[in-house]
C-alpha cells in the first residue's frame, strides 16, 4: 500500500507467464470511475485485459483489450460504456480550441467513441486520426499531409497525419491549445512525446495542454526511484494530464534461449492498389463529426441484408441469434455504429428474438496463439498491398451472421470471406 497524504493507494500484484518471457506488473484501480451498469463498481484488471505474445522483435507481449473490440468480439453496449467512462475523465473548462486525436489502428475507434462523448462538453472539439494508409492524390490538394511520427515498438512503426483542406477548420486545428491524445494504453509515453513533438513542429504552435487519455496507462513509475513524471519532463513548456480506467507500471524478463521469431512484412504506409471508397470523413481528415458516412453506410448494409436474406425490411425479420459485425483494420467507427445499431434494434418489439451482437475487427497486427489468443485466421488484406491480415478469437461456425463491413469493394475481400454462407460483406456504394 502506498500513503498519498491522507489517502491510501492499494497496488496490486499480478505476474503473466507467456512462451517469451514474464510479464510481472503493479496496477491501480481508479477508484474516481462510477462505472455504469456495473452496480457503480471501479474497472478491475480482469474487466480490460488479458495477454498474448507479439510476433514481434521489438516487444514480446500484447495487452488484450476486452473493452475495445479489437482482438476480442464485444458487445457495442460495453464498448461505449468505456468510451464515455473515459471521457468523463477528461475535465470541464479546458483551454478551446480541443483536438482529440486518437493513434492508427487499435485506438481509432476508441478515439472517435471518446470524442463523441466528449462533444457533449465540448462541441466544437475536431476529431483526428493518425493512419498508415496513404491517401490517393485527388488532384485538388485536399489530401495534404500535415505530418508523422513513429511508434518504435510498434509492429507497423510509421504514422501519417493529415491536415484539412477546410481553410477554417485548419486554422482550428493549427490554433489547437488543448490536445486529447487517446490510445488503449501507454507503456513507455514515447508516443505521446512523439506525436507531440510532430504536432508543434507542423504548426501547432498554441498548445497549452496535452491529455493522455488511455484505457490503461502502464507508463506510470517505470523507474520506481523517479518521483517525476518522465512524459511530462519531455514535454517543454506544456501542461500534461493523464487519465486513465486503470494504471501501473510492468516489468518483462526474457525468458532463457527463446526461440527466433518471424515477423510478417505489416510495416508501410503505402496507399495499396484498391481504391477506398466514399464512407465520410471519420477521423482520417479533421473532422467535427464522425458520423457523416453513417447513414449512406447503413443503408448499404440494409440493401445488402435484403439481398443476402431475401427479405423486405430487417426491422421485420428475424435477426439470428448469434451476430458478429466484423471493421476491418482502421475502418471500424462506422462498423461500430452498425453493430449499436443493431444490438438497439434487436430489442423492438417485432423481431423474434434478441440476439447476441458482437463487434471486432480485422487487422494487421501479428499476435501468436496463446493467453488471450485462442484462435487465428489469416487472409490477405483489402486494400491490395499485399500484406497479411488476421482476425483473432473468431471462429465462424460460432456465428449465425458476420457482417464484414469494409471501406474497399467486396471484390476486394479475400476469398476465405466470400466461401462462408454466413458472411455478408458490406461495401461503400
Amino acid at each position: 500500500m502506498i500513503e498519498n497524504g491522507a489517502k491510501s493507494i492499494d497496488v496490486h500484484k499480478r505476474n503473466i507467464v507467456l512462451p517469451r518471457g514474464e510479464l510481472a506488473l503493479s496496477y491501480q484501480i481508479n477508484s474516481a470511475i462510477n462505472r455504469a451498469g456495473a452496480g457503480e463498481q471501479p474497472y478491475q484488471l480482469e474487466d480490460l485485459l488479458d495477454f498474448a505474445q507479439r510476433i514481434n522483435p521489438k516487444r514480446a507481449f500484447l495487452f488484450v483489450s476486452k473493452v475495445l473490440g479489437r482482438h476480442i468480439p464485444v458487445a457495442p453496449s460495453v464498448m461505449r460504456t468505456s468510451f464515455t467512462d473515459l471521457a468523463n475523465l477528461v475535465p470541464d473548462e479546458l483551454a478551446e480550441p480541443i483536438l482529440v486525436i486518437g493513434m492508427a489502428e487499435t485506438a481509432v475507434g476508441l478515439s472517435a467513441g471518446v470524442h463523441q462523448a466528449l462533444q457533449t462538453r465540448y462541441p466544437n472539439a475536431l476529431l483526428l486520426n493518425s493512419t498508415r494508409h496513404a491517401q490517393h492524390d485527388d488532384g485538388n490538394n485536399d489530401n495534404v499531409l500535415l505530418t508523422t511520427f513513429s511508434e518504435d515498438h510498434s509492429h507497423a512503426s510509421q504514422h501519417l497525419i493529415y491536415q484539412s483542406a477546410d481553410k477554417v477548420t485548419q486554422a482550428q486545428l493549427l490554433a489547437t491549445k488543448t490536445l486529447i491524445m487517446v490510445d488503449d494504453e501507454a507503456s513507455t509515453g514515447n508516443t505521446c512525446v512523439n506525436v507531440v513533438s510532430a504536432l508543434r513542429a507542423a504548426g501547432l504552435t498554441q498548445l497549452q495542454q496535452v491529455h493522455l487519455t488511455t484505457l490503461v496507462d502502464w507508463s506510470l513509475n517505470q523507474h520506481q526511484a523517479d518521483t517525476d513524471d518522465s512524459v511530462a519532463s519531455r514535454l517543454a513548456n506544456i501542461d500534461f494530464y493523464r487519465h486513465h480506467l486503470l494504471s501501473g507500471a510492468w516489468q518483462w524478463t526474457d525468458a532463457p534461449n527463446p526461440e527466433p521469431i518471424m515477423m510478417p512484412s505489416v510495416d508501410t504506409t503505402e496507399a495499396g492498389s484498391n481504391a477506398l471508397g466514399d464512407t465520410g470523413n471519420w477521423g482520417r481528415f479533421p473532422t467535427l463529426t464522425s458520423t457523416d458516412g453513417f447513414d449512406s453506410y447503413l443503408a448499404n448494409f440494409q440493401q445488402a441484408v435484403r439481398v443476402f436474406n431475401q427479405q423486405r425490411q430487417l426491422d421485420d425479420a428475424y435477426l439470428p441469434p448469434r451476430i458478429l459485425v466484423l471493421g476491418s483494420n482502421e475502418f471500424v467507427w462506422l462498423p461500430f455504429l452498425l453493430a449499436e445499431w443493431l444490438e438497439k434494434n434487436s430489442n423492438i418489439d417485432n423481431v423474434i428474438n434478441h440476439p447476441e451482437i458482437k463487434f471486432s475487427a480485422l487487422t494487421r497486427s501479428p499476435i501468436a496463439l496463446g493467453g488471450g489468443i485462442s484462435t487465428r485466421l489469416s487472409f490477405t488484406d483489402n486494400y491490395g498491398l499485399g500484406m497479411t491480415n488476421f482476425v483473432y478469437n473468431v471462429n465462424p461456425a460460432d456465428w449465425d451472421l458476420i457482417v464484414l463491413c469494409v471501406e474497399t469493394s467486396s471484390e476486394s475481400v479475400d476469398s476465405l470471406w466470400h466461401g462462408l454462407d454466413n458472411v455478408l460483406i458490406v461495401s461503400p456504394s
